[in-house]
């Protein structure tokens, strides 16, 4: 008697045709693809975690950079306070003393300004035939090329497309009479006036004239003066420097008869110490990343926890630059401050990380008095933070350590998705050959049972006419 056909069956054999395929696929397959997995997976980490080591390093090389600025100190031993910091500013160096100083301002530098003829507009030739504009300051003359036929705006942009590197700059300006050509120049102080000759002259001892004549524009330049404590000074600048040792002055505004302004100058403790902090709150913040993406650890449960980058030659190196630099000694003008220990600063021998000791710090400050040393320990060529930034540079520069590994990861990625593309293709081959070997099998069966039958019915029927005989 013939087999049921069972739902998703062979109709010929009555198997369980899809189930022994896939069987037999997944067979060929899980392997494959398990290990294809582990490979993606542990490809996909490692390009994240070298991503998030270069996000790390910028992040702390930017840090340096903003502890290293010469414009904004962050390691100033002193600091300098301006009873009106609109009239005078003031800004301690590292050798400043502390102190109050008073300081009055009754005239403040200015450089000069001259203009030429007055033109009828900017578009009047100032030369049909061209040649040298030569201008001349504090004995130093610089020459411009003026082509032929210039008008005044051509004459303009030459002068500034030439010379604005030397400091000048040049302008139109109309005085309601028609146009004239005013230069200025970055240089201050007395004697440092403008006198142009070639193509145009400009005499900066005339001053220009209502009539359209040129020359200076109001006052020649003059120097800054000032007094400090009452001893009369004078400058060329407005930024006055070491007038006193170790501070700068920026003049701002004259101030009022018989009034000054006070300067105070203290010891920058809360501010170096903040700096100080800062500088190791960044230092331990990539120490921690690196940390994560390549040191095992062993949970509660005590098995490990092996990170993507786990004994990367590349990351110890990193690291190993890093605490290099910092125990170097400092050499050269550090005085009795040479390394990060005398401010409190050490590294944690179980974490490698760095461990700050206010106590420490604020004896070196107050007590041995190393404040007005700290700027140069960390601060420019050579300091702390310049050794950093260079021992950085082979790992966070571009075409560097990092960026060739991410190269050589994203690399061995494009090679596992086309092994995921070819082994798809080969399981699916494999797929529809065994199908098409099953549905074979099946519809043979399927012949085999009907001839089956076939037979069984006609001796059924023998069996049936000789019994009825």
């Amino acid at each position: 008697m013939a087999s049921p056909i069972l739902p998703s069956l062979g109709l010929g054999s009555g198997l369980n045709t899809t189930a022994i395929v896939e069987a037999l696929v997944n067979a060929e397959k899980t392997p494959k693809q398990s290990q294809l997995d582990r490979r993606t997976s542990a490809n996909t980490a490692s390009i994240s975690a070298v991503g998030g080591l270069k996000s790390a390093l910028t992040a702390f090389k930017s840090t340096l950079e903003k502890l290293n600025s010469a414009t904004d100190p962050a390691f100033l031993g002193s600091v300098a306070t301006s009873s009106n910091d609109k009239t005078v500013k003031a800004t301690a160096g590292s050798s400043a003393v502390n102190g109050s100083y008073s300081v009055q301002v009754s005239q403040l530098a200015t450089a000069s300004r001259v203009a030429s003829d007055r033109y009828t507009d900017s578009s009047s030739v100032v030369s049909a035939s061209g040649g040298t504009l030569t201008l001349t300051q504090n004995g130093t003359s610089f020459d411009v090329t003026i082509p032929a036929g210039a008008t005044l705006q051509q004459t303009r942009d030459a002068i500034n497309a030439q010379a604005t590197s030397k400091g000048y700059t040049a302008n139109i300006v109309n005085d309601g009479q028609g146009s004239r050509l005013v230069l200025s120049s970055d240089t201050m102080g007395k004697d440092s006036d403008i006198s142009v000759t070639g193509v145009m002259t400009i005499d900066p001892a005339a001053e220009m004239t209502a009539a359209g004549g040129s020359g200076r524009v109001g006052e020649l330049a003059k120097d800054a003066e000032f007094n400090i404590d009452g001893m009369a000074l004078t400058s060329k600048s407005n930024k006055v420097e070491n007038a006193i040792s170790g501070m700068t002055f920026e003049l701002l505004a004259k101030t009022d008869t018989n009034s000054s302004v006070s300067i105070g100058v203290t010891a920058n403790t809360d501010g170096l110490k903040t700096s100080l902090q800062s500088f190791v709150d960044a230092y331990n913040s990539l120490v921690l990343n690196i940390n994560t993406v390549s040191k095992s650890v062993q949970g509660a449960d005590g098995t490990w926890n092996t990170p993507a980058l786990a004994g990367d030659s590349a990351v110890r190196s990193i690291l190993t630059a890093l605490r290099n630099e910092l125990v170097v000694p400092a050499t050269s003008g550090s005085g009795q401050l040479t390394v990060l220990s005398q401010l409190g600063i050490n590294t944690s021998q179980a974490s490698g990380m760095l461990e700050f000791d206010s106590t420490k710090f604020t004896k070196a400050i107050n007590d041995q008095k190393l404040g007005g040393e700290v700027q140069n320990l960390f601060n420019g060529d050579g300091g702390v933070l310049d050794r950093m930034t260079k021992a950085m540079e082979p790992f966070s520069t571009s075409g560097g350590v990092l960026d060739t590994r991410n190269k050589s990861l994203e690399s061995a990625k494009k090679s596992l998705e086309l092994e995921q593309t070819a082994l798809d293709a080969r399981i699916k081959d494999l797929e529809a050959s065994l199908t098409k070997k099953y549905n074979n099998m099946d519809t043979l069966v399927g012949q085999l049972n009907s001839q089956r039958d076939t037979v069984t019915s006609i001796f059924e029927a023998m069996a049936a006419q000789q019994k009825n005989s």
